[in-house]
């Protein structure tokens, strides 16, 4: 597929909307009000309580991965790209020219959109893929065991902080990739470009207090959190050529 046709895949404006929230508001309402003042880019609501993925991951971590972590990469962010046309630019396609922009965009909006789709992807209610993602897992990893198993190798494996990911790429094909620091597969700088379909965050604050150095046991809880419906969602949209981030 060509880089255009790609782009206009993903390129949905929903890439910079809130996550829905649909349980116990998380974040103080001050404080949000205050960063979705920001005429462009919105800070998400989180989608659960702060101790609704307990016992896998505890409430004081997602209190301060959401709301010190994740919120400042938003303010970082806004700040950057203030009083310019990035302000209401789709993250897709800044992300499609990250590469001119400079570090504080690239690292800033990479910790800001992909703290967004890591908090969409985990549930307390973990589900299971449809039958159509089933097959396709199938397809490239041989099965479901095989497929976590290949996922948390690279987990595991990634030097220093970053993501892993289950990506849909360039020509439909699902590949496991990771990316350093805040980078994503939708950056121009992107080893391997695709659309996300599952990520799981590799920086030691998304679970150093539980679990200090058993970065394996955080990656193996993960399955048991993973909110199915939205990556069979994004499954699904991504492969009618219909993705809204």
């Amino acid at each position: 597929m060509q880089r255009r046709g790609f782009i206009s895949l993903v390129g949905i404006g929903a890439l910079s909307a809130c996550i829905p929230g649909t349980s116990k508001k998380a974040s103080n309402n001050k404080s949000s009000e205050l960063d979705n003042n920001f005429a462009g880019h919105k800070f998400p609501v989180l989608p659960f309580a702060y101790n609704a993925l307990e016992p896998h991951i505890d409430a004081r971590t997602v209190e301060i991965h959401y709301d010190k972590h994740h919120r400042g990469y938003f303010r970082k962010f806004t700040n950057a790209i203030k009083g310019t046309e990035l302000v209401k630019t789709p993250m897709h396609e800044i992300f499609a020219s990250v590469s001119t922009y400079g570090d504080a965009v690239r690292n800033s909006g990479g910790g800001y959109y992909n703290h967004m789709l890591y908090w969409e992807n985990l549930s307390p209610t973990s589900g299971e893929p449809s039958a159509k993602l089933l097959s396709k897992l199938v397809k490239y990893f041989k099965s479901l065991d095989e497929f976590k198993s290949e996922f948390n190798k690279s987990a595991k494996t990634l030097f220093g902080a970053g993501w892993t990911w289950l990506i849909l790429n360039e020509n439909k094909e699902l590949q496991i990739v990771s990316t350093p620091n805040q980078d994503n597969p939708l950056m121009d700088i992107a080893e391997v470009r695709g659309i996300p379909l599952l990520t799981i965050d590799i920086w030691e604050h998304a679970y150093y207090l539980k679990y200090q150095n058993r970065r394996g046991e955080y990656i193996s809880n993960f399955w048991d959190i993973i909110n199915w419906d939205t990556v069979n969602s994004r499954f699904a949209n991504a492969m009618k050529g219909d993705w809204k981030g």
